[in-house]
């Protein structure tokens, strides 16, 4: 069985939206260490329209950064329902059918881990839907302010477990929770 996952970065205000803009100069070794651990685990990645659209235009164009070599060849599987079956970025491909079908058939078969990057509304859909089996928060030490949360006012109280938790030497706090099984 294959593990979904989740690995955001957030402000301690709870911005999950345009990391660069509060990211500063707060990315050290020890994040670096944590996402190439991540990204080693993960064969599948899940991305939701928005994403698709802001990524694909950026990572081809950047594939000498770390994430660009990794993200570029990876299979890549898209919630949208106004997108077309032609995208045209590599290894990429429209989720046919209901999304929960689709990720639960993913999480059957073998293989590695599967991530959902990004996707800040896919990401929210698949923790109450009771799919994503892990969340990582990395807190950069910044005040955002402004701009998308995770969280909305209206979602249902959920208990998560914490699972670990690193603070790394620039303030970083990297935040791994799963589902309450209580």
């Amino acid at each position: 069985m294959r593990k979904v996952t989740s690995g955001l970065f957030a402000s301690v205000d709870g911005v999950v939206q345009d990391p660069y803009k509060y990211q500063y100069d707060s990315f050290d070794a020890e994040l670096g260490t944590a996402m190439t651990v991540w990204m080693e685990r993960t064969e599948t990645v899940l991305l939701g329209k928005q994403s698709y659209l802001e990524w694909s235009e950026w990572w081809p164009q950047h594939e000498d950064d770390p994430f660009g070599r990794w993200i570029n060849p990876i299979e890549k599987h898209v919630a949208s329902t106004t997108l077309g079956d032609d995208l045209s970025w590599q290894n990429a491909h429209r989720i046919q059918g209901d999304v929960d079908d689709f990720v639960r058939e993913l999480r059957a078969g073998d293989g590695g881990d599967v991530a959902v990057t990004g996707s800040v509304t896919l990401v929210r859909h698949l923790l109450f839907a009771g799919l994503l089996d892990e969340l990582q928060l990395m807190t950069h030490p910044a005040i955002a302010g402004a701009g998308r949360r995770l969280f909305e006012p209206t979602d249902p109280p959920t208990r998560l477990r914490l699972v670990q938790s690193v603070v790394t030497s620039k303030g970083n706090v990297l935040s791994t929770y799963a589902p309450f099984a209580g």
